[in-house]
């Protein structure tokens, strides 16, 4: 699994940091997920490898426009570049109305079919390689955080378990291996308790704004790595409380709290200026951050990515 950081800017674009947009790639195949879509992500895009025809779906965390004005250009662009095959989109219900206004007011017309899953009924949702599980936030308008878990992990059948069981050799075996379940002398043996995993199931959770991270409390558990806004420093955290949003420590604290392995700052706001030298800066958030966390701290920038590997090591990708 891999995380590519299309936009870290918040409310606005600065002239190094676009706004919000994350890619999240599967380990196998092209296939990728969008969390949320800024003004410009599909300019973002076009400076990658990654392709719309391989896009599974888009999650919008909430309606703000940081994180969602890019929508409908990155929708017409994939028509306009062949797309057919239908597209999941999974989001407030808010961006539904103005989505379907949007596409009437331009005569925007799609040669692929839109399933929309209304996030505000917190559902859980499962694609080929990917489970995704919604978690509410705090924020001034409806937020919400993605865990992404994969799933088809390599795996090898427990042959101990199913000797001991008197499962003979065959068929039975063969649909166990494929994740069937089976009925055998009377019992249900379901293909999960028969397998032995090579490996943990690797999850990320990716959290729109939010000006309480210990609602992620949950949502964490078994998580290798927690994406989240750090927008100010605590200097800042009276605005922050206002406007809903989280400072540096705030987040830390929360991580260190929960033992989380690895946590990447986003969203910053344009206040904080990419040279530490000035004042203030992004590395004003860094430190603030390593105060309180122990884990592995990374501070998000545009084009920036990671990768997620079978073993749980999470490290940034060297730019080619």
């Amino acid at each position: 699994m891999n995380l590519l950081f299309l936009g870290t800017s918040a409310g606005v674009p600065t002239k190094s940091r676009n706004v919000t947009g994350i890619a999240l790639r599967e380990s196998k195949g092209k296939g990728w997920y969008l969390i949320d879509c800024g003004e410009g992500t599909q300019h973002q895009v076009l400076r990658t490898k990654l392709s719309f025809h391989s896009l599974n779906a888009i999650l919008i965390t909430h309606v703000h426009g940081d994180h969602c004005y890019g929508l409908p250009g990155i929708l017409a662009s994939a028509g306009m570049n062949g797309r057919k095959a239908p597209l999941t989109i999974v989001a407030p219900a808010g961006i539904k109305a103005w989505l379907e206004a949007t596409c009437e007011a331009t005569q925007l017309g799609l040669p692929f079919a839109l399933e929309f899953i209304c996030s505000d009924d917190l559902p859980s949702i499962e694609f080929e390689n990917m489970a995704v599980a919604t978690f509410k936030l705090s924020h001034g308008v409806a937020s919400y955080a993605y865990a992404l878990t994969e799933k088809n992990i390599d795996a090898a059948l427990d042959i101990e378990k199913l000797i001991q069981k008197g499962v003979p050799r065959g068929p039975l075996w063969g649909q166990l291996k494929r994740g069937f379940d089976i009925e055998f002398a009377g019992e249900t043996l379901t293909s999960h308790e028969c397998l032995l995993l090579k490996h943990e199931a690797r999850k990320v959770v990716i959290a729109g704004d939010n000006a309480q991270p210990e609602l992620l409390w949950e949502a964490c558990a078994g998580a290798q790595v927690l994406v989240h806004e750090a927008t100010y420093t605590q200097e800042m955290a009276q605005k922050a409380l206002e406007v809903g949003h989280s400072y540096a420590r705030l987040v830390a604290d929360f991580a260190e709290s929960v033992a989380l392995p690895n946590l990447v700052l986003t969203h910053f706001s344009p206040r904080y200026q990419l040279n530490p030298l000035a004042s203030p800066s992004i590395e004003d958030i860094r430190k603030e951050a390593q105060s309180a966390y122990s884990g592995a701290l990374y501070l998000a920038r545009d084009f920036l990515e990671f990768s997620l590997d079978k073993s749980g090591h999470f490290a940034e990708v060297a730019s080619e």
